[in-house]
């Protein structure tokens, strides 16, 4: 009897197991950014290595340019409630939601690119996309954004002083205001969505952004003057909801989160192999560019929103950033 129940048993396991169907599933991307910002072009890269590793069984769309939230903050809270499945953009609202990612935005913690690789693909940057977990979101990878450049309509801005008084537009993000603040800028969030009305009508001076934002975003159109002051590193994140992270399979969890890392390497060198090109256009569209800022005057200028974030954040934190080659 006991022989009989154990190949009846047997049977239904081998039963279920051929009739299981394959997950199939088609997930929403939502980006604040248009359709041919880098963070769009690497997310169709991603999306195409699923769909052709899954059989087609996992599909996406792609919905860029703030179709689905006018601002980042706003597709993160869709993303954490679950009505969006992902998220494709700044680290910089994250910091709203997990506190430890903010980390990443202290100005001047990062020495270059290799620098930010060595970090963001190490167990640094491993611990904070774990942290995400808390909030009810599922981090991939860490995906660029770039070093971050200050523009405005007033005057060339080499050194603090010039650009005190300024009306910046920053993100919502207390370590970004702090630093501005500290620079003796009059730091202004605001959503993402609203920048480039509020530049057109001179309700701010200025905003701060990588160079593939401040082209692809046509900033150029309502402003006239670049600065290359990088005083921060942006990087971006791929995120998923992690209620639908939940709900697939493990071996398909796997081919998303290796494709999500093969297209980090691809997105991150879209914008970094073009940078000079990127300004090279910037150029013909009118804009100055001022490549010679005194770096060491914006390093000593933001210093105070350095420490206090430090801090906060502990020396060791801060010096394993530091330290890592």
């Amino acid at each position: 009897m006991k022989k009989l129940m154990a190949i009846l048993i047997s049977l239904v396991a081998l039963t279920s197991t051929a009739w299981a169907v394959p997950y199939k599933a088609e997930l929403k991307i939502a980006s604040a950014t248009a359709l041919e910002h880098t963070y769009n072009v690497g997310a169709q890269y991603f999306m195409k290595l699923v769909e052709e590793r899954t059989g087609g069984r996992i599909k996406f769309k792609l919905y860029p340019d703030g179709q689905l939230g006018k601002g980042e903050r706003e597709l993160l809270e869709s993303v954490q409630q679950g009505t969006i499945d992902m998220y494709i953009g700044s680290t910089g609202p994250l910091g709203g939601f997990s506190q430890s990612i903010q980390i990443l935005d202290i100005p001047f913690i990062f020495r270059d690119y290799a620098h930010v690789d060595k970090v963001l693909d190490g167990p640094i940057g491993a611990s904070l996309i774990a942290d995400l977990q808390k909030v009810q979101m599922k981090g991939l990878a860490f995906w660029e954004n770039g070093f971050r450049n200050l523009t405005n309509s007033k005057r060339i801005v080499r050194t603090p002083s010039d650009a005190k008084g300024l009306k910046i537009r920053t993100m919502e993000n207390p370590v970004h205001i702090l630093a501005w603040k500290s620079a003796g800028v009059n730091a202004t969030p605001m959503a993402w969505g609203e920048v480039y009305g509020a530049l057109q009508q001179g309700v701010i001076d200025g905003e701060e952004n990588p160079v593939a934002v401040i082209l692809q975003m046509k900033i150029y159109e309502v402003q006239k003057y670049l600065s290359l002051t990088q005083h921060v590193y942006s990087p971006a994140i791929l995120i998923m909801s992690l209620k639908r992270w939940n709900q697939i399979p493990a071996d398909d969890q796997a081919i998303i989160l290796k494709a999500a890392q093969e297209g980090a390497v691809y997105q991150r060198n879209l914008g970094r192999a073009n940078e000079q090109k990127m300004l090279a256009e910037l150029e013909k569209h009118s804009m100055v560019v001022t490549r010679d800022v005194d770096k060491a005057a914006w390093v000593a200028a933001m210093k105070p929103a350095f420490d206090t974030f430090a801090g906060q954040f502990g020396k060791d934190k801060i010096e394993a950033i530091l330290n890592t080659k």
